[in-house]
């Protein structure tokens, strides 16, 4: 099987064959880090992350970049303002950002190349624009005239024509420019306090690096030039990715990104989030009120990635329950593994008809709601096998702990939820296990009243209890702290 992805440059889903045989190179925009980042920042991260480990799945080398912008009109004003210099802005967001990245299971990439060290690189890019005939200058900044560009916003779907002031275009309504539609590369001339936080020498004066020009002189030092997969969100299609483009491409002559793909936005209980309307999150928010990051990452991934994702705390608590269910078939499973009992029925059909559907899903676009279906159906039809089999357990179950090997190498949410522990103190788990003894001996003496009022005494210390062919399990319910035993 082969994976399809939808192209935003073609506007249809089609093959992905990278320019390698074999090796995939990706480029995603990064945080701007003036600030932390927020759910709906990570929401897109979350997906590259899924591409990415999919591809490694699919046996392709993958390197991804993904830049730290640390120098924008956001950072430089927040320097100005505090009386600091731009490092002391971005160390913390950046650390903050790595932090909450590491949190939701998030692989580390390749490069994480910060603006400030690559202007060199984007003064050389301005140069070749330059020598191309497609710049001009203006009080020492210098512009990109989109009008000598034949396909400028093809990528966007936009027809330059229509497009009306430069605060729409690119940004930068501050800056003379023959036209208003052009966006500006390099940005000179006299500007208040930003030669106090921000400046650079160049042939056309002091001055700084435009936000897109970053990207792609970033990109093409890391990845060539032609880049495999360019990623981010639906928002920085127009006009930030379309920009990359025409200096990219009016820079090399060459294609920039052979598959341009795009997250669609996050809401927040149906809407946009907003400081004002009081729904705006980060990480630590939600894991302060009493989620797990393993949780947040499941809901974030459940959705496909070209859809809007509508983010709530009952979504949190269902997507709590489906990596519960998971967790405990999986380990359902690894008991009957280590069974040395007797046998009865097998696994292995429902297995591999599980493993072949969620890659035919993930082929198809990433599905994920599909492929998720596929996990969860062998998760219903396992339980139903190995329910009948009992007392005996079935044969298979190295196929099926062989599909949530797979599945999880490409979610990362089984990883991510073990890693998290269940922070169960030694007292606690004593007096658990005294408890479910007890309710062991109650009915075996056919005392179910009191084997009842044990369950609900675990119950009242958000202890779950679950009883199964290899015996009773028990585990914390999600979104507490566990209790002492008193």
């Amino acid at each position: 099987m082969s994976l399809r992805v939808y192209n935003s440059l073609t506007r249809r889903v089609e093959p992905f064959e990278p320019l390698d045989e074999g090796r995939v190179r990706i480029y995603t925009c990064g945080p701007t880090v003036y600030d932390r980042a927020h759910i709906g920042n990570f929401r897109t991260f979350l997906w590259e992350d899924l591409l990415r480990r999919y591809l490694k799945w699919k046996g392709y080398d993958v390197t991804q970049v993904m830049n730290l912008t640390d120098v924008d009109d956001r950072t430089i004003t927040a320097a100005i303002e505090r009386a600091i210099t731009l490092d002391e802005v971005t160390a913390a967001p950046i650390e903050w950002f790595f932090e909450d990245w590491d949190r939701l299971g998030l692989e580390p990439v390749e490069h994480n190349p910060r603006a400030t060290d690559h202007v060199d690189g984007m003064i050389e890019l301005v140069r070749r624009l330059e020598s191309a005939g497609l710049t001009y200058e203006n009080e020492g900044s210098v512009y990109f005239p989109i009008a000598k560009f034949e396909d400028y916003g093809r990528l966007a779907g936009i027809d330059p024509e229509t497009l009306g002031s430069a605060g729409r275009a690119s940004g930068d309504e501050e800056y003379e420019k023959d036209d208003p539609r052009d966006f500006v590369l390099w940005k000179g001339g006299e500007r208040s306090g930003e030669s106090d936080v921000a400046v650079w020498d160049s042939p056309w004066g002091r001055g700084r690096p435009g936000w897109h020009l970053e990207c792609s002189a970033m990109a093409m030092e890391y990845l060539g030039e032609t880049l495999d997969i360019h990623t981010g969100g639906v928002d920085n299609m127009f006009p930030h990715h379309t920009n990359e483009v025409a200096q990219s491409e009016g820079a090399t002559g060459k294609p920039f990104a052979r598959y341009w793909l795009h997250a669609a936005h996050l809401l927040v209980e149906g809407q946009k989030m907003s400081k004002s309307l009081g729904n705006f999150f980060t990480v630590p928010d939600v894991i302060d009120r009493g989620h797990r990051p393993s949780t947040m990452r499941y809901l974030m991934l459940s959705g496909h990635y070209r859809a809007q994702l509508n983010f709530t705390f009952d979504g949190l608590d269902a997507a709590a329950r489906s990596v519960e269910r998971l967790r405990d078939f999986r380990e359902r499973v690894r008991g009957a593994a280590e069974s040395e009992g007797p046998r009865s029925g097998d696994l292995s059909d429902a297995a591999a008809r599980a493993a072949s559907a969620f890659e035919a899903a993930m082929d198809d676009d990433l599905n994920v709601s599909e492929a998720l279906a596929a996990i969860f159906g062998l998760v219903r039809q396992g339980n139903q096998l190995m329910d009948a089999a009992t007392p005996a357990v079935p044969d298979g179950t190295d196929s099926v702990l062989s599909v949530f090997t797979d599945f999880d190498a490409v979610f990362g949410v089984l990883a991510l939820r073990d890693r998290e522990g269940d922070a169960v103190d030694d007292d606690l788990a004593a007096w658990v296990e005294q408890m479910i003894a007890e309710r062991r001996a109650a009915r075996a003496e056919r005392d179910f009243a009191r084997a009842d009022e044990i369950r609900n005494e675990l119950l009242a210390r958000d202890v779950v209890l679950e009883d199964t062919a290899e015996g009773t399990r028990w585990k914390i319910r999600e979104g507490v702290a566990p209790a002492t035993a008193e």
